[in-house]
């Protein structure tokens, strides 16, 4: 997820009002030519940094407007829907009850069920705790050993844009409570539910649930951010 690099460059580009500038100065700190490209082709790759992009432009309007306790699970949930590997090992971290291990190893084996033949041994193991590095930078697993699954506190602004990615990608009503944005966040229903209230109070979204239909809406949001969702 590179928390500490897209950290620097989101801060340098909202000053700046550029992120190529950011990239051009090296704001990431890499000591070297090759890593600098290297690093900043990944998090072009994850992140995009394209204005024009209606989930990047989403995801810096939530930057600029959430205090920096919610920056790792935005920068998680935004890097979700570019990482498919990422977004696969959500069933893991969901699945793994508080206060117990998240192995390295049911990452290697979700990863070798889910694509068969593709990845070497090596290479299983690599992504795997790249992958475990990231949900610790978004706060779901502790410890550099152990990787004990915690659970963070999740706010109304991060629920809320979690449900904005998936309806920017046609999502509606219950599909959204169910995307993997939302599941990433390992609410119980109930939970998210109080939270989408919350949000539709302070007019980031607008909620109806009655007879177990779920409407959601972004008016307001979508003219604030500058991008057409509808």
């Amino acid at each position: 997820m590179m928390l500490a690099e897209l950290s620097r460059i989101m801060a340098h580009g909202i000053e700046q009002g550029s992120f190529e500038v950011s990239f051009a100065d090296n704001v990431a700190g890499k000591l070297s030519k090759a890593n600098k490209d290297k690093t900043n082709k990944a998090l072009r790759k994850v992140y995009s940094f394209d204005p024009s992009d209606p989930a990047f432009a989403a995801f810096l309007w939530f930057w600029k407007n959430s205090p920096e306790a919610d920056h790792p699970i935005l920068a998680l949930l935004f890097a979700i829907s570019n990482d498919f590997l990422l977004s696969e090992s959500i069933e893991i971290v969901q699945n793994t009850p508080l206060n117990q291990k998240v192995t390295v190893e049911s990452l290697e084996d979700n990863l070798a069920r889910l694509h068969p033949g593709r990845y070497s041994t090596v290479t299983l193991r690599s992504i795997s705790k790249n992958l475990a590095s990231s949900w610790k930078q978004a706060g779901f697993i502790l410890g550099k050993v152990k990787n004990i699954r915690v659970q963070p506190e999740i706010s109304y602004r991060v629920v809320t844009f979690g449900m904005l990615l998936g309806y920017l990608e046609g999502m509606r009503g219950e599909f959204l409570l169910a995307s993997k944005y939302i599941r990433a966040l390992c609410l119980p229903e109930s939970g998210a539910r109080d939270l989408i209230g919350e949000a539709a109070r302070r007019d980031l979204l607008q909620y109806q649930y009655s007879g177990h239909v779920t409407t959601i809406l972004f008016p307001n949001l979508l003219k604030s951010i500058g991008i057409d969702g509808e």
